[in-house]
This record gives C-alpha cells, sequence and structure tokens, in this order.
C-alpha cells in the first residue's frame, strides 16, 4: 500500500485531503507543520509527500530542503500544494526542488493523477 505524508497546516484541508486519500485506497498519515512533517519523514519513509509552503515553524521549502539533504529521504517524491498560484510561486517550487506543484483549490481528479504519476515513476526507478 502507498503511503502517503500530508504536510498541512490548515486542518480541515489535511483532514479531507486525507479522507479522500484513504478513500483511494492510501495509507495516509499527516503532519500540522512543517516541523512536525519532517520528524514523520525520517520516522515513517513515506513513498509520497504532499507539503504546503505557508507552515507555522517550518516552511515547506525548509523541510525540502531537508529532505535533499538527505540520501535516503531525497528519493521521495515531493508535491508542493499550496494557495500560491502565481507562475512565480510554482516555478519557485519547482526551482527550489519539487516534482510537483499543484494549487490549491484542486481537484481529487487532478490530485490522483499527479499521485500516480510520481508513484509510479518512483517504482520504475526502484527496479
Amino acid at each position: 500500500m502507498t503511503r502517503i505524508l500530508i504536510i498541512e497546516d490548515d486542518v480541515g484541508i489535511r483532514g479531507n485531503t486525507a479522507e479522500l486519500l484513504q478513500l483511494e485506497g492510501y495509507f495516509v498519515s499527516a503532519a500540522s507543520n512543517g516541523r512536525t512533517g519532517l520528524e514523520k519523514i525520517k520516522c515513517e519513509t513515506p513513498d509520497l509527500i504532499l507539503c504546503d509552503i505557508l507552515m507555522p515553524e517550518m516552511d515547506g521549502f525548509a523541510v525540502l530542503r531537508h529532505v535533499g539533504q538527505d540520501p535516503d529521504l531525497k528519493r521521495i517524491p515531493f508535491i508542493f500544494f499550496s494557495a500560491k498560484s502565481e507562475k512565480i510561486d510554482i516555478k519557485a517550487g519547482i526551482d527550489a526542488g519539487a516534482d510537483d506543484y499543484l494549487t490549491k483549490p484542486f481537484e481529487l481528479e487532478d490530485l490522483l493523477t499527479t499521485i500516480e504519476k510520481h508513484v509510479n515513476k518512483q517504482k520504475i526507478l526502484k527496479k
């Protein structure tokens, strides 16, 4: 079962996204800020990370930097999902090393397609 970690400070978005993904058959864990999310990444080693950008304690860019510096973690697909939807914001996320970028609000179909694309790519790379 694919394990997804959601790092999102908005309790409603975090809970709704987790529930939708669980209904689709994913094992989901969640963190309410970047610092807690980073701890969970190190303990749980998810198959994919969905991370907000603007969060208390540690923002999404800091989480991405920490993940990218760890040889055991940097292979995990990292997807920003954020309300920051300007082209410059998306470019900044991708340039920072994120594998993808979804803007909120997003459609479930777009979320699932993005997740599957990166999970399938990861499976091919592991072979």
